[in-house]
């Protein structure tokens, strides 16, 4: 069974269409919403949904181990709240792990939208999925047992997709499907698109370079506001 761990935080606007279309997937599968102190209708959309609604404190990191910890099947997926998989995305799960050298995996990944931002976005992500780049928006999935193993999500307030990542190659092969996930560009729309985007590639040189996730997610929320 595929456990679908959907973290949350006021995204009533966006998350009953991504749980309508997780519903709508064919296969064996639970799905878990953990909320993070939503402040607006996200729960009760939740709710109404159908779908187990765990609460957290905040933090995607943490939310999503929180789901890990209370999940049922075997193999972990985690799919944002304004995200929509492709209508076979259980089956490409379940295939991909068949090959027991595999300890997990990611979907290729397009941004709604007709906008400069999103085609952008959707031009890069490639090219860094050739550099063993990727991130919680593209939907990791992993073997149930080898996130046990590893410690799973670590409680990090940015980063905490590369942490987990760079743990999980190290446990197995990590492969990139050929189908795509589409998730939003909404929080990139109106943005100096440049001054973002390097932004975010001195955060990940610090990263890498040792400083910490916490102390990079303050910085991460001021150049958000500078950008617009």
């Amino acid at each position: 069974m595929v456990s679908i761990i959907v973290p949350a935080l006021n995204e009533a606007s966006q998350i009953r269409t991504t749980l309508e279309a997780l519903q709508a997937l064919e296969g064996e599968k639970e799905i878990l919403v953990v909320d993070g102190g939503s402040e607006d209708a996200t729960v009760a959309v939740a709710q109404e949904s159908g779908v187990v609604v765990l609460p957290s404190a905040r933090g995607r990191g943490l939310q999503q181990h929180t789901g890990a910890l209370k999940a049922r099947g075997n193999i972990l997926w985690f799919v944002h709240a304004d995200t929509i998989p492709p209508t076979h995305a259980l089956a490409d799960i379940v295939a991909a792990l068949s090959d027991p050298s595999v300890a997990g995996g990611n979907f290729g990944l397009t941004f709604d939208g007709a906008s400069r931002a999103a085609r952008q976005l959707t031009a890069i992500y490639p090219i860094l999925r050739l550099l063993n780049l990727c991130y919680g928006d593209s939907g990791i999935f992993v073997r149930r047992t080898i996130y046990d193993a590893i410690g799973g999500f670590r409680s990090f307030a940015l980063f905490e997709d590369l942490d987990l990542l760079q743990r999980l190659r190290r446990a197995g092969r990590f492969v990139h499907l050929k189908s795509r996930i589409m998730t939003s560009s909404r929080r990139f729309e109106n943005k100096n698109f440049a001054l973002m985007w390097m932004h975010w590639t001195v955060l990940q040189v610090l990263y890498w370079g040792g400083v910490s996730p916490n102390l990079l997610a303050r910085w991460y929320r001021h150049a958000r506001r500078a950008t617009g």
